[in-house]
């Protein structure tokens, strides 16, 4: 009957998909362990795709980014192109993951936070203003902080042609699992005007020019309502507002006329530990890339010249 030939068909699809999960487990499994620069493309998956559970369904917040950097996965390594289904609209990483995806992105971080344990670097109070040749150099002879840098790099170099999103989601990776004060020491690092090499180490440690510096700027309004469309994006956005920029956020919200009229020189900035972190979240997305407020009308120059305090601002800090 037709009944039992779906049914066949069915137990057939099904066996199927069990074995390639193993199988694209397995892959994954070697991807992470190898020395060939998989672990990096491996990590930026996993954030780039941001796996969540909801409803017992796997899902990616960013499907458009997701299926970019998954399709970049198997070009690059031919092996996984039978895990994944880059023709189709929707976002694959369930295919590739199948049973595991409840382990979400957390099962590689944990991995990470792990390794910082080990970090002698981990152990050091934070403190302000510290010299970024100095940071990079500790870093780099530090042998978790270098394997993670090293990651990093790879796919932020300047050797290669750059992938924007791919860096910033590199950058999300590197940032978000380690101690909070190895964080803030590499961010708020700095240096003196002339200092070049200190000046290419800052560069290395903040993602320039790959991750946040574009020939032609958008308006920082632009920026703003780039990442309000972009649901992860929106989330640390509104998180840095409330941690950060509580005044902006109790008076005016959304409301871009009732923006227009705040001073920035008028905002406080609540610069408490809560505030670093979510800054800190920022970067990786489209709020830490460059942006201008040259050439635009007269009217939206104020709006424009707050959001760009608010976003590149260093008095919060400093």
């Amino acid at each position: 009957s037709l009944y039992s030939v779906f049914a066949v068909l069915f137990i057939y699809f099904t066996c199927i998909s069990t074995v390639q999960t193993t199988d694209c487990l397995h892959l994954r499994e070697q991807c992470i362990n190898a020395a060939n620069g998989c672990e990096s493309v491996w990590n930026v998956v996993e954030d780039a795709c941001n796996i969540s559970v909801l409803d017992n369904k796997c899902k990616a917040e960013d499907t458009v980014g997701c299926n970019r950097i998954i399709q970049v996965l198997a070009d690059e390594y031919p092996e996984f192109r039978n895990c994944v289904c880059t023709t189709d609209d929707i976002c694959s990483i369930t295919t590739l993951l199948g049973k595991q995806c409840g382990i979400d992105k957390d099962y590689i971080n944990t991995e990470t936070k792990l390794q910082w344990g080990f970090s002698a670097l981990s152990k050091q109070a934070y403190t302000a203003n510290r010299s970024c040749l100095e940071v990079n150099r500790e870093c780099v002879e530090d042998e978790v902080c270098n394997k993670q840098l090293s990651l990093y790099l790879k796919v932020c170099s300047v050797n290669k042609k750059c992938n924007m999103e791919e860096c910033q989601a590199a950058i999300r990776f590197f940032y978000r699992n380690m101690p909070s004060e190895v964080a803030q020491m590499m961010i708020f690092c700095d240096c003196i005007q002339h200092d070049e090499s200190c000046h290419r180490a800052k560069e290395l440690l903040h993602g320039k020019p790959c991750a946040v510096t574009v020939v032609s700027p958008p308006s920082c309004l632009n920026v703003i309502h780039m990442c309000e469309e972009n649901e992860l994006c929106r989330k640390k956005y509104t998180t840095f507002r409330s941690k950060c920029w509580r005044h902006v956020t109790k008076k005016c919200y959304n409301d871009e006329a009732c923006l227009e009229t705040l001073i920035k020189d008028d905002i406080p900035c609540s610069a408490n530990a809560d505030c670093k972190a979510a800054y800190i979240s920022n970067w990786g997305t489209v709020l830490h890339t460059e942006c201008t407020c040259h050439n635009l009308p007269p009217l939206e120059q104020p709006l424009c010249e707050l959001f760009h305090h608010i976003l590149h601002s260093k008095s919060c800090f400093s």
